[in-house]
């Protein structure tokens, strides 16, 4: 018996296209846009500046709206929802790594991590967050605020508070753009370290040719349209 591919996929992107108007014309971001992800794979999305890459992640983890086009993430179609219902979906399955790391300020590093298990009301946030802090070596950093933290400590509370909400998927933009080659080399092994024993499904953008090669499958995109699938 065949398998609906369909059934274990946890991304299906279809005809997916971007525009944006000004100055009297129209800037194509992303063109006709097709790719399906499977649930527990890894993925690179690459290419050079302006091809589409950081706008093809914002759209597939809801947080901007296609021109046209489909979203499925995790057998939910994105493109009827309201905002507050793709906050929803996005706070129970997804999890996000950024480039400039996304932390609260105000907050100490324990507490950035317990804010997406709060807003999911769960029980034993501060055990689960210190755990966390723990597997990513920062078990004597937990009261730092973000402020008191160098780039590669505050990547690694990012990768704590992304993984704290069991994310079935994990979109990372650029995770290792800021740090030095040292420091992204630990970062990587942790992301993916952290990315297997959680079976997680995860989505890179990344300019880090090291990187992307430890992914299963490597899309490349040039001028808004997907030049190169490659599945490793």
């Amino acid at each position: 018996m065949e398998t609906n591919p369909k059934a274990t996929a946890i991304l299906n992107i279809r005809n997916l296209s971007k525009t944006y108007q000004g100055a009297g014309r129209t800037l194509h971001v992303l063109d006709n846009i097709n790719f399906t992800v499977e649930a527990g794979s890894t993925v690179a999305i690459v290419g050079p500046s302006g091809s589409g890459k950081t706008t093809l992640l914002g759209l597939s983890a809801g947080l901007d709206r296609s021109t046209s086009g489909t979203v499925e993430l995790n057998n939910i179609s994105l493109d009827g929802l309201n905002e507050d219902e793709r906050a929803h979906v996005r706070n129970r399955y997804v999890g996000f790594i950024f480039q400039n790391f996304q932390l609260l300020p105000t907050l100490t590093a324990l507490e950035n991590v317990m804010v997406p298990l709060e807003l999911r009301g769960e029980k034993n946030i501060r055990t689960r967050s210190k755990d966390l802090l723990d597997k990513v070596g920062l078990s004597d950093r937990l009261f730092h605020y973000p402020a008191q933290l160098s780039g590669g400590e505050q990547q690694r509370v990012s990768l704590a508070r992304a993984f704290s909400n069991d994310p079935r998927i994990l979109f990372a933009d650029e995770p290792t753009g800021n740090l030095d080659g040292e420091t992204s080399e630990k970062v990587i092994r942790l992301l993916f370290d952290l990315n297997r024993e959680a079976g997680t499904t995860l989505i890179i953008v990344t300019h880090n040719t090291e990187l992307a090669d430890r992914t299963q499958r490597i899309i490349r995109l040039k001028g808004g349209r997907i030049v190169a699938d490659e599945k490793r």
